[in-house]
């Protein structure tokens, strides 16, 4: 196999499992508090305790893939741009 083939064939292989895991998990840990939905902080004696919601989340722990972001976009700017069939009888 040529390299630019091998080259494409990693590609695709790359492309096809984000996308499996975009549609089978739409959602992963937010990258500012890991997942928590809040950050840590410590108390005079050094003991971590709860700190203020992630702002970014909204306190959730999760935000959206990219590529459910990015298909979620396509989805919708498709359903606009189609006409729809209209019931019989209206205008």
């Amino acid at each position: 196999m040529t390299p630019i083939l091998l080259a494409i064939a990693s590609l695709m292989l790359v492309t096809l499992s984000y996308g499996g895991l975009c549609a089978a998990s739409p959602f992963g840990d937010c990258r500012r508090c890991h997942g928590m939905g809040h950050e840590l902080t410590t108390d005079r004696k050094g003991k971590p305790k709860r700190g203020k919601d992630c702002r970014r989340c909204k306190a959730t722990g999760k935000r959206i893939r990219t590529g459910r972001w990015l298909y979620n976009r396509w989805a919708r700017i498709y359903r606009a741009g189609t006409d729809t069939p209209r019931p019989k009888g209206t205008r």
